[in-house]
């Protein structure tokens, strides 16, 4: 039975590949599609072009997979971490951030248990005029089965040791394209904060996500990789709606469609096997958010969700279900010149 813990590595030429891909395409992306901004205060918004956004992200996001077998016992393999830590930059149109696990805040102490996890994250992020580019690079390792009494009735919780995949690692490399159809409505309000929306709305965000993905897992004689491409158009919708201007409560849904392909590459006790698949998946994504934004400070929280699943057989799902809630801080201060002046320098050239 395949499951969804076979992974692959030696991928540089591949990403080579990749980041000449990315960065061709983002030239003609933002040479075709960007628009001149205003950098004066209009009646839908509030405009901060000389301030730099700097924020922290706290996540109770975990990363896990679950195969679901209609004929067996299911298979929950989950990371040893109870938060995400993400440190955002934003200034005009490009933002960065880094995500790891946090482990001064006391959330990984059962290592003993159930092992050591590591995490990395890095998402830049492109807003040209009404359109929004993502490229992000992910790395996750170390898993455990949280579901151990499924298989072992007589296992005791908080005194046996889990079953653990300390070489289960994942690498992700994604990017999506999306385009705000309500000029009325400002998404840099309730993502990146380097706009402020006066006036409650809402708008239709439809997105086109594409990633490329490399599992690999090993355990004594079995060295597994997989290689997956996935394909989906989601249809997004978001809404911000504002109170007494300083306070804003923002919703949204985002349903997709897709396509996976994937190949597998597993070697057993010296014995190679290839195998080759196309899935159609399924996902919804949504979430709210509420927070308050003044001129230098502006703080939150947010509940979102994630599910996403595509049938493997006629007897087994995979699927990927993530629930988790976010605390954020930020505060804006003036440009210093040294990136100011390049930064305007490049927003000059788009806007040609």
């Amino acid at each position: 039975m395949k499951t969804a813990t076979k992974q692959s590595t030696n991928q540089n030429n591949k990403y080579t590949l990749i980041c000449v891909f990315l960065v061709t395409f983002f030239l003609n992306f933002s040479s075709l599609y960007s628009q001149n901004e205003k950098s004066q205060d209009t009646a839908n918004f509030i405009y901060y072009p000389d301030k730099i956004m700097i924020r922290t992200n706290l996540s109770t996001q975990s990363d896990n997979y679950l195969l679901n077998n209609k004929k067996g016992a299911n298979l929950d393999l989950e990371t040893n971490n109870s938060y995400k830590l993400f440190l955002s930059v934003d200034y005009k149109f490009i933002g960065f951030s880094y995500g790891f696990y946090p482990k001064f805040f006391g959330g990984n102490k059962d290592e003993d248990l159930k092992g050591k996890s590591t995490f990395s994250d890095y998402n830049f992020r492109f807003f040209l005029g009404r359109w929004l580019q993502t490229v992000n690079y992910s790395k996750t390792k170390g898993y455990y089965v949280a579901n151990m009494k499924d298989f072992a009735p007589d296992w005791v919780e908080g005194k046996d040791p889990y079953l653990q995949f300390p070489d289960f690692k994942t690498l992700q490399l994604g990017m999506s394209t999306s385009y705000i159809f309500n000029p009325k409505f400002s998404l840099k309000s309730i993502t990146t904060f380097t706009e402020w929306q006066k006036k409650s709305a809402g708008s239709f965000v439809p997105s086109l996500i594409y990633s490329y993905n490399t599992i690999r897992s090993k355990s004594d004689d079995i060295d597994g990789k997989q290689k997956e491409f996935d394909l989906r158009l989601a249809a997004g919708y978001y809404y911000n709606f504002i109170i007494n201007k300083r306070f804003y409560v923002a919703s949204h849904l985002s349903p997709s469609l897709g396509v996976k392909f994937m190949k597998d590459k597993s070697i057993d006790s010296g014995v190679e096997t290839i195998e080759k698949d196309t899935y159609f998946t399924r996902n919804l994504d949504g979430g709210l958010k509420m927070g308050y934004n003044s001129d230098r400070i502006l703080f939150g929280a947010s509940l979102n969700f994630s599910v996403s699943s595509y049938n493997q057989d006629k007897s087994t799902v995979i699927s990927n279900d993530k629930i988790f809630g976010l605390l954020y801080f930020g505060y804006r201060f003036d440009a210093p010149g040294f990136i100011a002046k390049p930064v305007e320098k490049i927003d000059d050239k788009i806007k040609m």
